[in-house]
């Protein structure tokens, strides 16, 4: 199945600030089978970014960094496992022992 990573990199907002470009570059960088990168417009989490989604899995990254992005190509978009230390905490709690 085929994948998308959406990145927030609206211009002049806080995504961009926080170096969502970079994101998106190493994204680029790096080539994936069957893995489209788009950059996106505002996804609405001010302050939380650069933010990455996976689509169609609904899976939000927050504070992503460049990094970082091999991770999450290696773990996510490769190996089909969720890069749990990475997730975006408002739509993916942390689960409690």
């Amino acid at each position: 199945m085929a994948s998308s990573a959406l990145l927030a990199t609206h211009r002049n907002r806080t995504c961009k600030k926080q170096g969502a470009l970079k994101v998106l570059a190493a994204f680029m960088a790096l080539p994936i089978p069957r893995v489209t990168v788009t950059a996106s417009s505002c996804l609405g989490q001010c302050g939380n970014g650069p933010m990455v989604l996976i689509l169609p899995d609904m899976v939000w990254y927050s504070g992503v960094q460049p990094d970082e992005v091999s991770l999450l190509i290696e773990e996510h978009l490769l190996g089909g496992q969720r890069v749990e230390q990475m997730l975006y905490y408002r739509f993916h709690p942390q689960k409690s022992d």
